[in-house]
């Protein structure tokens, strides 16, 4: 997951749509490690397909790790990184995926955010590094 952080505190989340899993909700951009990619790249690559910016994999913090069962009951590992540099305007670039994206207080975030999101985000802003959810 990115946590992508304006100069005003506000974080970036994209609204889920036509994806089959948590559509209507919104969310970090993030997605799943490509075969023979490491999670640092893979941050990046998703901030590239999903909201069209360019980040510098060094310029990413790993803020929280949350090791929780999704909605299925499958384990899941999350990897939570912030970073307040990237190049480009964010835009909502996968919209077959995401019905938008917009910018949001981090100690407000709206109800429908995605929960485990929302986890990630208060254990981030806390300064805890991991959690266990769900078991």
């Amino acid at each position: 997951m990115i946590i992508l952080e304006r100069s005003d505190g506000r974080l970036l989340l994209a609204e889920r749509s036509g994806t089959g899993y948590a559509d209507g909700l919104l969310n970090l951009p993030s997605g799943k490690v490509d075969p023979g990619e490491n999670v640092i790249d893979a941050v990046a690559r998703e901030a590239l397909e999903e909201v069209a910016v360019r980040i510098d994999p060094a310029a990413l913090r790993p803020v929280h790790v949350m090791h929780y069962r999704n909605p299925e009951g499958q384990p899941r590992v999350g990897w939570f990184f912030a970073t307040a540099e990237w190049e480009g305007d964010p835009i909502n670039a996968e919209p077959h995926k995401c019905a938008g994206i917009s910018w949001h207080r981090p100690d407000e975030l709206p109800a429908d955010t995605v929960p485990y999101n929302a986890l990630g985000i208060a254990h981030y802003l806390k300064g805890e590094p991991f959690s266990v959810h769900g078991w």
